[in-house]
């Protein structure tokens, strides 16, 4: 995990408790909204994602906004929302996508991140 808080902090210029609360709600996302296995399979080939996920459960914002972007549908834009809430820009959310997702092809595969990406309406737009 901290291989990938330093590529995502040095593409975005994120820092890298903000970098680590993204990349936990991001692939807290992929686990609700994802293929199971093919998003277990991401997270067991990066090791501390899960600690990741719980994180970016416990702390991803205030809770007004969780809930209010919670009431909005979900969703991609709803990521976006949680991702603004913890002070990810517009302009860093797509490097921030790009690396995660290639970090995850070269740890997890091609064909996982595939399977992924093509089962989410919208994901490709951040990455």
């Amino acid at each position: 995990m901290d291989e990938l808080i330093a590529r995502v902090t040095q593409k975005t210029g994120l820092d890298q408790a903000t970098a680590r609360k993204a990349i936990g709600l991001i692939l807290g996302y992929l686990q609700k909204e994802g293929p199971q296995n093919e998003v277990n399979q991401l997270i067991a080939a990066l090791p501390g994602a899960q600690d990741a996920i719980d994180e970016g459960k416990a702390g991803g914002g205030d809770g007004g906004l969780m809930g209010m972007v919670g009431s909005m549908g979900g969703g991609v834009m709803a990521l976006g929302g949680q991702l603004m809430g913890i002070g990810v820009s517009m302009g860093q959310m797509q490097p921030l996508g790009k690396e995660l997702f290639a970090y995850g092809r070269e740890k997890a595969g091609e064909d996982t991140m595939g399977a992924i990406m093509g089962s989410i309406p919208g994901l490709s737009q951040f990455v």
